[in-house]
Order: structure tokens, then C-alpha cells, then sequence
């Protein structure tokens, strides 16, 4: 089991306000890369199908991405445990960054597909390891305030990533949207070589091979099933019951090998935490619901409101104002109060509020209106995100902490893959349909689909007049459809985070595995806060 190495074991490692920013900076530029990564190529998609073909295969660079980022994630903690956070941390970049670099390179739809499987093997462990480390440097009670900057970084992906994808498609190259990582990366590795001196207790683990090969297994076939089903095959179709049935014997027998290994990669015992497993299942619910959201607002904006994909990203910038305000905020709250669970509680009816407003809007919505409602959603996005995360650091011993946050990021990501899958398949279905009640006929010219539409919005101002009107309404109600859909998602979200037990934020985490103070009250500048050593 695990044993512990190191000079000064249990001696807490003393970090001043200025140290803890400036560590938070250089993992906010790690958050970055892979936040920026979900948002920058969605824009860019119709553009790079136009350049490689393959229309049919348009999904798989998303899925490619998520599917890898998301098995991944579990795994991260547990072998920082061994090499260290900064070791980890740095591979994690150096992975993503060899993707990107390929991803650039492609000249095919195929080459794309698997460059953008490598990003995201090293995306699963920036956003799970930059949690993590600010759980090894700052104890409970102070961590909200932190931790409300890093919701802002994702908050801030969500904007500039549609907008500089919107700029590189229209003034340079679809390329750069993944070129653009290149120097990102690079800053970041010299910044965290320089502050990320992290102290390191090597932990003997054993890796659970069988285990992280069934849940790679079982989570890919069922991405693939809910992916595929309803788009490149029917639900009922052979490959979509076949991919659903090895997804839940492969799980199933994940579960089981996981009550029997000596360290599980999913550990069982974490599910009998009641914050644990509450927390975990609401970051499911939002990121099904945030994918749902923001996904399709620029495809609501190019294709119903006209406009370009660079004024597109920046119409969505009070979506990300509103979720930097509450997520600094209320981490700035939870620390002076200690209390967190009415944030979570309040976010996601917010939340449920903000996708009922933007299902109301149509070809004549003002941008005034619109910018409101995804003021709406953005201000219950942060109040949960990071305070979800914070709950379960909190709920877990030191040792876990690792295993614990990149279980709830992996969660949060399955959450959004489903999400992806899910609103994919609504956005498909309405479309079809209300292409047919409201065309001319029934149907598009010859040679031009539903598809081809959603991959290429620009495509939709060559129609004729007398069919662009009805197109544009068909996404209006489709899009809508999809808004509407994440309300009763949201709506669980909220009955689950009613759940959630408070537990008292710790102001040392005296553990079994580390030793965490917080010194006393300074001036900001100069306050300090302990480490495990």
C-alpha cells in the first residue's frame, strides 16, 4: 500500500498569497489549452470540411476528443501520486501539444481524427491535475477564492475560443486554431518549470490495469453507441445495440474487478461518501447541460442571426462575464462564510432559467435580449462548477485527493460527451422535421442536406429566397428545441444538488497522508497558507 518518501514528511510547506497566484497562473495557462481546445475548433468545423470532405465524419472530431480526454481523466490522479503533480502536469502539456502541432498537419478528415485522440490524452489530465494541485497547496476553507479564478479561465475558453476561431477561419487558416496552442504551451511549460515547485511524497501504487482497460473499454463503446445512434446509424441498427451491450458488460465487469483490486482506479469506497457521489452526479447533470448550452448558441447565431463567426464569439461574451462573476464571487463568499451548498442549489435553477430564456429566441430576438439570456445561464454556471469540486476535495481524505477530482472532472466529462450525443441527436430530429412543415415542397434542393446545412452555415445565404427564409425558421425552432431540452436536465440537477450535505470546510486537512495549516491572519499580500510538505 502506499508508502511514503520524502525529507520533512509531514511538515507543512508554507505558500504566501503572491506564491499561490503565481502557481495559479502558470496552471491557469495548462486550464487554458484545453478548455480553449473544446470551444476554438467547433467554429472552424464547417471550414475544415469544406477543405478535407468527409461531411460524415464531421462528428468523430469531437468525439475523437472527448472520448480520449474523458477515459483519461481517472488515471491522472492516481499516477501523479507516483511521478509527482509538475512531472505529470508537464507531460500532459507536452501530449497536447504534439496533437495540436499533428492536428495542423492533417490532410485528411482521418489524420485529423487521430491527431485530435492525442490532444486529447493529454487534455484529460490538465484540467483533473490543475485542480488538483491547488487542492495540495491551499486547504478547504481558503480554496473557493482560487478556485473561482480557474472557473473564470473556463468561462473565458468559452468566448475567445469561438472568436479566435471565427478570426483565424475568416483572416488566416483553419489550421491555427490548433497552431494556436503551440505557443500557449510552450509559455505554459516555462512558467510552471519555473513556479510549480510542488514538494513531492512519492506514493507506491499499484496500477490497476485491468480495471483501466474495462473502463476504457466500457466508456468508449458507450460514447460510440450514443454518439452514432440516431446519426450514422439507427438506434435499433446491430452496431448501435452491439456498441451499448459491450459498453455495459465491459462497465459491468469494471465494477466488479473494482471491489477486488488492491487500488482501483475508480475506488468503490468514494461512492459511499455521500458528498462524493452527490457532487459527482451533479457535475454530470451540468456538464450535459452546459455542452447543451454552449455548443449551440455560435450555430444559433451564424446560422439564425447571420452573422460571422468572429462577431459570433464575440456576442458571447456575457456568457462568460456572468459566469466569472459568480464564479469569483461566490468563491470569495465561501471563504470568508464557509458555507457552500446554497451556491450549487441556486446555480442550477439559474441555470434551468437561463436555457428556458434562450429557448424563446428567434430570427427577431434583439441582441440585447439575447445577450441577457446568456447573461442568465453564465451567472448559474459559476455558482457550480468549481464549488462542486471544492465540495469533494473537502469530502475526501488527502490521499484521495487526486483519485477524487479526476473521478469528478472524468463525471463532469462523461456528462458532457452524453450531452453532446443527446442535443446532437434533438437538434437532428427537429430539424428534419420542421424541414419538411415549413419547406416549399418538403424538401431542400437536390444535393443539398440537413447536414450540409449544420456543417456549413455560410452555405445557407447561396439558397434561394424563397427556401433560405424557411431554413433559417427550421433552425430557429430546432435550436430552440434543444434550449428547451436542457431544462428538465437542469431541473434534475437542482432536486440532486438539494442533497448535498454541507460539511464544514477544513482549515487544515490533518490527515493520514498530509499535514495542512493555515497560518495566521496577515495582510493579503503577505497571508500565508500550508501545503502537505
Amino acid at each position: 500500500m502506499a508508502a511514503e518518501q520524502g525529507a520533512g514528511q509531514g511538515q507543512p510547506r508554507i505558500y504566501t498569497h503572491r506564491q499561490i497566484m503565481v502557481i495559479l497562473g502558470g496552471l491557469m495557462l495548462g486550464m487554458l489549452l484545453a478548455a480553449l481546445d473544446q470551444t476554438i475548433v467547433a467554429t472552424a468545423l464547417p471550414t475544415i470540411v469544406g477543405d478535407l470532405g468527409g461531411l460524415n465524419h464531421l462528428s468523430w472530431v469531437v468525439t475523437a476528443y472527448l472520448v480520449a480526454s474523458t477515459v483519461t481523466t481517472p488515471l491522472y490522479g492516481k499516477i501523479s501520486d507516483l511521478y509527482g503533480r509538475k512531472k505529470v502536469f508537464q507531460f500532459a502539456i507536452v501530449v497536447f501539444l504534439i496533437g495540436s502541432a499533428l492536428a495542423g498537419l492533417s490532410q485528411n478528415m482521418m489524420e485529423l481524427i487521430a491527431f485530435r485522440g492525442i490532444q486529447g490524452v493529454g487534455a484529460g489530465g490538465l484540467m483533473t491535475l490543475a485542480m488538483t494541485i491547488i487542492g495540495d497547496v491551499v486547504p478547504p476553507r481558503e480554496r473557493g477564492r482560487y478556485q473561482g479564478y480557474m472557473g473564470a479561465v473556463f468561462a473565458l475558453s468559452s468566448v475567445i475560443g469561438p472568436l479566435l476561431g471565427g478570426f483565424f477561419v475568416d483572416q488566416l487558416s483553419w489550421r491555427w486554431v490548433f497552431y494556436v496552442n503551440i505557443p500557449v504551451g510552450a509559455v505554459a511549460l516555462v512558467v510552471t518549470s519555473a513556479v510549480l515547485d510542488l514538494p513531492h511524497r512519492r506514493v507506491s501504487h499499484s496500477i490497476d490495469y485491468v480495471g483501466t482497460a474495462l473502463l476504457v473499454g466500457g466508456v468508449g463503446s458507450v460514447l460510440l453507441a450514443v454518439t452514432w445512434g440516431g446519426t450514422q446509424y439507427a438506434w435499433g441498427s446491430p452496431t448501435i445495440i452491439g456498441l451499448a451491450v459491450v459498453g455495459a458488460v465491459l462497465l459491468s465487469t469494471f465494477v466488479a474487478v473494482e471491489r477486488r483490486v488492491a487500488e482501483p482506479v475508480l475506488p468503490p469506497y468514494l461512492f459511499r461518501n455521500r458528498v462524493f457521489t452527490v457532487a459527482t452526479a451533479t457535475m454530470f447533470i451540468v456538464g450535459l447541460a452546459m455542452f447543451g448550452g454552449i455548443i449551440y448558441l455560435p450555430l444559433f447565431l451564424q446560422v439564425v442571426t447571420g452573422r460571422s463567426a468572429t462577431n459570433a464569439g464575440l456576442l458571447l461574451l456575457p456568457l462568460i462575464l456572468g459566469i466569472m462573476f459568480t464564479a469569483i464571487t461566490s468563491g470569495r463568499i465561501i471563504s470568508r462564510t464557509g458555507r457552500y451548498k446554497i451556491f450549487p442549489v441556486t446555480g442550477m435553477l439559474v441555470m434551468a432559467l437561463g436555457m428556458y430564456l434562450l429557448s424563446t429566441m428567434g430570427p427577431t430576438t434583439t441582441t440585447l435580449d439575447a445577450s441577457a439570456f446568456m447573461a442568465v445561464l453564465g451567472l448559474g454556471l459559476g455558482m457550480v462548477m468549481q464549488v462542486l469540486i471544492l465540495a469533494v476535495q473537502n469530502a475526501v481524505d488527502q490521499r484521495d485527493l487526486g483519485t477524487a477530482t479526476g473521478a469528478a472532472t472524468f463525471l463532469r466529462s462523461m456528462g458532457g460527451s452524453f450531452g453532446v450525443a443527446l442535443f446532437g441527436a434533438v437538434l437532428s430530429n427537429r430539424l428534419a422535421t420542421n424541414l419538411t412543415d415549413l419547406l416549399p415542397g418538403g424538401s431542400l434542393p437536390p444535393g443539398i442536406s440537413p447536414d450540409t446545412l449544420k456543417g456549413s452555415p455560410a452555405a445557407i445565404l447561396t439558397l434561394p429566397d424563397a427556401v433560405r427564409g424557411p431554413v433559417i425558421e427550421a433552425f430557429a425552432r430546432s435550436i430552440d428545441t434543444v434550449f428547451l431540452a436542457g431544462v428538465p436536465i437542469a431541473i434534475i440537477g437542482f432536486a440532486i444538488s438539494l442533497l448535498l450535505r454541507e460539511d464544514p470546510l477544513r482549515s487544515t486537512d490533518a490527515g493520514p497522508a498530509a499535514v495542512m495549516e493555515v497560518a495566521p491572519a496577515e495582510p493579503e499580500g503577505a497571508e500565508r497558507v500550508s501545503s502537505p510538505s
